[in-house]
């Protein structure tokens, strides 16, 4: 719609109030009018850097008084809107709405190209990346060229291997410094950071809050579609793949798609027939370094993963989570 028109469609609205002898309260930024003068003020906010509304929790704060009700949720849990079907809750009806098309198959977002459709919009977004020509990311080392910037960054890896920073005494590698800083902490005694439940340590904090979540049963990161939770950020968006049916990343020899880059070098394991991880204390040699460290447990009778209802523990997390359905049924 051209400036002019809407320049008249103003004027009309102007007019109209003036007739009917309704007061006419305008911005003076953009002239959108309004009939009251509170509707206005709150219009004004949009224009200005002013957030009138603030959390006393956190002291965030919003331009919206509803704004800040939906954000103030975050804080107390409450989850007003409920599915009727299975009973579900979330903090914002959107959430609900977009929830419900796991129960009708609602897909509301189609590609134009393909006519496959999703779910969000966000999905379509990026599945419409396939479709599109453009490479807007280009590596510095060979040229070529990607149409999403996480692809160029996994492809990058194949030039560096993704680990430049490498410890002088056990030669393990990493992809930053400060990871390896926190590791060689280990080779000098041990690291600072350690777990009350399991005694295992972090070389950061940060760490060590994100690893006290497979005790506590944290899970702060939900999906807004089926509304499973992760501990971590990461699960959480490799999660949401599964609704939008991306798999951005590819196997050079068989060509099958993967969620995530690791997925892809787990796999190729299958092609080579390498077992790079062996056990140390019994030399049984494995594809991936998780499956030898879950194997070390057997040796050690380390039991990380500690049910929070009866103590009762395990060693691999699988094994907490059936146990977990007894006291939910």
């Amino acid at each position: 719609m051209s400036i002019e028109i809407l320049r008249h469609q103003k004027n009309v609205e102007r007019q109209e109030g003036i007739r009917s002898g309704r007061p006419i309260f305008m911005c003076d930024v953009c002239n959108t009018s309004f009939h009251d003068k509170s509707s206005l003020k709150r219009h004004v906010r949009i224009h200005s850097e002013e957030r009138p509304y603030a959390c006393d929790v956190c002291d965030k704060s919003f331009k919206v008084l509803q704004t800040l009700k939906r954000h103030q949720r975050i804080h107390t849990g409450e989850r007003p809107y409920c599915c009727d079907i299975c009973k579900k809750s979330f903090t914002q009806q959107d959430t609900l709405k977009t929830h419900q098309r796991l129960h009708d198959g609602e897909r509301p977002y189609s590609c134009d190209v393909c006519n496959k459709s999703f779910k969000l919009r966000d999905y379509l977004k990026s599945h419409l990346l396939i479709h599109s020509q453009e490479h807007h990311y280009t590596c510095g080392m060979c040229s070529k060229s990607f149409r999403q910037l996480n692809t160029l960054k996994a492809h990058q890896h194949t030039h560096t291997e993704g680990r430049p920073y490498t410890c002088d005494v056990c030669k393990k590698s990493f992809r930053r410094e400060r990871t390896l800083k926190a590791h060689s902490q280990a080779h000098k005694g041990g690291l600072p950071h350690k777990c009350d439940i399991c005694n295992k340590s972090f070389g950061y904090s940060s760490i060590l809050k994100v690893h006290k979540r497979i005790h506590n049963g944290d899970r702060p990161y939900t999906c807004n579609l089926c509304g499973k939770s992760f501990t971590q950020q990461i699960g959480l968006k490799v999660h949401q793949m599964i609704h939008s049916g991306e798999r951005p990343f590819t196997c050079e020899v068989c060509f099958q798609s993967f969620r995530t880059q690791s997925c892809v070098k787990k796999h190729q394991g299958i092609h080579s027939g390498e077992r790079l991880y062996a056990c140390d204390l019994c030399g049984k040699s494995f594809r991936r370094k998780a499956h030898v460290e879950v194997h070390l447990r057997a040796h050690t009778g380390e039991r990380p993963y500690i049910c929070v209802r009866c103590g009762k523990s395990y060693q691999e997390q699988r094994n907490l989570k059936k146990h977990e359905q007894i006291h939910n049924e």
